[in-house]
């Protein structure tokens, strides 16, 4: 057992502080939106393209993020889960929402903001990751060892995919999963009105799409 793991604090209190954190990084990412204007280098299709994209990426984020809950299933404090998107990378419901906050920062058009969204989801839940691994290496000791030696952090190895015949689905974690997922929808209105208002060039700097 790694000997910096004692004293790690405990999993409630890491991922609560996460849920605030993430909400105060995200009101300062659709203020830094509202402030810039993509230019649309070339020809009105690449603008409404790249909010597309975002859109694909946004429903692939709550599909994606309510298909780990299968599989975790509120079991994160009881058992190292393994199986299914757990095999392939150890934050898969962090991976999914790395590509929903890429599709939020589309939906101003620009490739440039959805990166910018991304990145800064990455470093909050970066953080959040190395405790979250302080507890479970406290907790487990060797077994998550193990696992976190096989398993890459985040980017997925699929050549590593395992699965089983079997799961237990616990419904409320799961709807509530999804309910937290359908949060990233909010953003298309939102984007919405702060590029109406852009429009009349009330607010925002113009920035190149890439």
């Amino acid at each position: 057992m790694n000997a910096q793991t004692p004293g790690a604090l405990p999993l409630d209190i890491v991922q609560r502080r996460r849920k605030w954190f993430a909400g105060l990084v995200l009101l300062l990412l659709l203020a830094f939106a509202a402030s810039v204007r993509s230019v649309v280098m070339l020809g009105g299709g690449w603008h409404e393209g790249v909010e597309a994209l975002g859109l694909a990426l946004i429903v692939l984020a709550i599909v994606g993020r309510a298909w780990c809950s299968l599989y975790i299933g509120g079991r994160k404090k009881a058992e190292i889960v393994d199986r299914g998107p757990y095999s392939v990378t150890r934050n898969p419901l962090y991976v999914f929402s790395f590509l929903g906050a890429f599709g939020i920062g589309a939906q101003t058009g620009s490739v440039v903001v959805g990166a910018v969204f991304a990145m800064a989801t990455f470093l909050v839940f970066l953080r959040t990751v190395g405790r979250e691994e302080a507890w479970l290496a406290e907790h487990f000791g060797s077994a998550y060892t193990d696992y976190r030696s096989r398993t890459p952090r985040f980017w997925p190895d699929w050549a590593l995919w395992r699965d089983t015949e079997e799961l237990l689905v616990r419904p409320a974690f799961f709807l509530r999963t999804l309910r937290d997922g359908l949060t990233f929808l909010v953003a298309i209105p939102v984007m919405e009105g702060i590029e109406r208002l852009q429009s009349t060039g009330l607010i925002g700097f113009r920035i190149g799409l890439f």
